[in-house]
């Protein structure tokens, strides 16, 4: 059982870990090439994005840019509606992010008290975003739109690939996926609902914890980059 310990206010609470994956498709407008260009050159000299790292992009520049960027996030919220998010995700913080592959984590120790809301606007890669733990398998397009428990491992690997494999990722080839993301507080009463997140579950070990974390069956441990498997610590 996978425990997370998270900041509410100032004092940790623990929670379980969703194993929901909500996903979906959106009508993504139209990027303007000088969009295009401008990530083009962030990423060729500007963000040091290697395979299988997950970078901060400039989101100023974007939505100057791109006239109908508000139309997009308009899309997410009319999406996010349907799954009685909208409110969170109107009051939430938006950035652009960058990756060539993620190797397999989790975000307990910045973001347990968040689920994450990620839409991807590059076209299709053949990389899938992946939950070894429970088998949720998204295939990564322009318009694919989720909500996850930032708690729960994750990675984005190859399609067709059974984990993460930087050789397998040829120089060659354009693997970035660009994507906005939101973070949605866990203790939301609709994010909490939507992700069916139950709270205090280790409510007597919490005066013994100082920090945010995750636990497997009590004890703390790492996943392993490249299978996504749980490791325990030593």
């Amino acid at each position: 059982m996978l425990t997370s310990f998270f900041w509410s206010g100032d004092a940790i609470r623990s929670r379980c870990v969703s194993d929901i994956a909500l996903s979906g498709t959106v009508e993504v407008p139209a990027l303007p090439a000088r969009v295009l260009a401008d990530w083009q050159r962030e990423l060729s000299s500007q963000v040091l994005l290697e395979i299988g790292d997950v970078e901060v992009m400039p989101l100023a520049r974007t939505w100057a840019r791109w006239p109908d960027y508000r139309r997009c996030i308009q899309v997410v919220s009319d999406w996010a509606r349907e799954l009685g998010l909208a409110e969170s995700l109107a009051s939430a913080d938006v950035a652009l992010m960058a990756c060539r592959g993620a190797r397999y984590h989790h975000d307990a120790e910045q973001y347990a008290d968040m689920a994450f809301c990620n839409l991807f606007l590059s076209e299709d890669r053949s990389l899938d975003l992946h939950f070894p733990l429970t088998g949720h398998r998204i295939p990564l397009a322009k318009g694919t739109a989720v909500v996850f428990d930032t708690c729960q491992p994750h990675g984005v690997i190859q399609r067709g690939s059974s984990g993460f494999d930087a050789s397998g990722f040829a120089p060659d080839q354009d693997w970035a996926q660009i994507f906005l993301s939101w973070e949605l507080p866990i203790e939301d009463a609709s994010v909490a609902r939507a992700l069916e997140i139950t709270f205090d579950i280790a409510a007597s070990t919490c005066g013994q914890v100082d920090a945010q974390h995750l636990r497997l069956n009590g004890a703390r441990g790492i996943v392993c980059p490249d299978s996504g498997r749980w490791l325990p610590s030593d």
